[in-house]
């Protein structure tokens, strides 16, 4: 295998590598090939760390095929003083189906987070399976006292892991990062997603075992079938909304997210089934209100 540096030509040939690696895998469909398609021009995007894996040895002038793909971008971590620290992410990294559990996603990855430290790159956090990047070097970011936004701050968040490249970079410190806006490009420009998901062959989205937890980003109620789901103009299944929210293309009830909020609190006996700690209305009403606005109808 030959690891070296995306160039243009290769840019759809990679995103659809991402499209085939991501599709169904952590919800119906996927959305990484356009978060790659669009972060190519962000300024937080790094050109040095921005890797494809070939299948071939490198060494003739015929280019092997595109098996892997990773690449890596500037983030942040707020500090509990408010202040802001530099840090790091990469991702998506992408292994083509035929290729995958044969070792080549943690050498590409491996390989690139050496090319981080010579850049002089100290901290990385990432959303990723622990069993799989603990190969790498990583572990739970809580365990170093960075907090994931979306998730209460005394979680101990399995899927969000920290590494430190520099010893000492971090230190003592604590604080709570989000993934840079980037990565939240296909939620904020739905339209322009879909124009560009158009420009490739059609796939079926559906649910599968092993996917992330699947909610209404309008209610936040979970969506785990078809018939949990709302519907297009064109009568296909939106997995974004469920069918109380979302009807024909259109949202069934006009209303702000606090309107919102208090319409769900009145289900909260139903949401306590499911709890292992019952809460009250106003502790329901609370959770949401710290859910809600990373709801895609309710983000700003």
């Amino acid at each position: 295998m030959h690891i070296r540096l995306e160039q243009p030509k290769d840019y759809r040939e990679v995103e659809n590598l991402t499209r085939e690696a991501f599709w169904n895998v952590y919800r119906p469909g996927c959305t990484e090939h356009y978060v790659l398609n669009q972060y190519r021009t962000n300024p937080d995007f790094i050109p040095k760390l921005d890797f494809v894996m070939e299948d071939g040895d490198g060494e003739h002038q015929s280019p092997g095929k595109i098996i892997g793909h990773v690449m890596f971008s500037k983030a942040e971590i707020t500090l509990d003083d408010g202040t802001v620290f530099p840090s790091w992410t990469f991702g998506p990294i992408s292994i083509h189906p035929d290729y995958k559990r044969k070792g080549y996603g943690l050498n590409l990855l491996q390989y690139a987070i050496e090319k981080a430290k010579e850049m002089g790159i100290g901290l990385l956090q990432m959303e990723g399976n622990i069993e799989f990047y603990k190969h790498a070097g990583f572990e739970l970011a809580s365990k170093m006292k960075i907090h994931y936004h979306a998730e209460p701050r005394e979680s101990e968040v399995p899927y969000f892991l920290a590494q430190e490249l520099i010893p000492g970079y971090w230190g003592n410190r604590e604080g709570t990062y989000c993934p840079p806006k980037g990565y939240f490009v296909a939620d904020e420009n739905p339209e322009a997603f879909e124009a560009y998901e158009a420009t490739f062959p059609k796939k079926e989205k559906t649910f599968q075992v092993g996917q992330l937890p699947q909610f209404c980003q309008s209610c936040g109620m979970p969506l785990t079938r078809i018939e949990d789901c709302g519907t297009n103009a064109d009568g296909s299944t939106n997995f974004d909304y469920c069918q109380y929210c979302y009807k024909d293309g259109k949202f069934l009830q006009e209303c702000t997210m606090d309107e919102m909020i208090e319409h769900c609190a009145q289900f909260v006996d139903e949401v306590n089934k499911n709890m292992p700690k019952p809460m009250t209305k106003e502790e329901y009403k609370q959770m949401m209100q710290g859910f809600f606005p990373m709801l895609k109808r309710w983000r700003k």
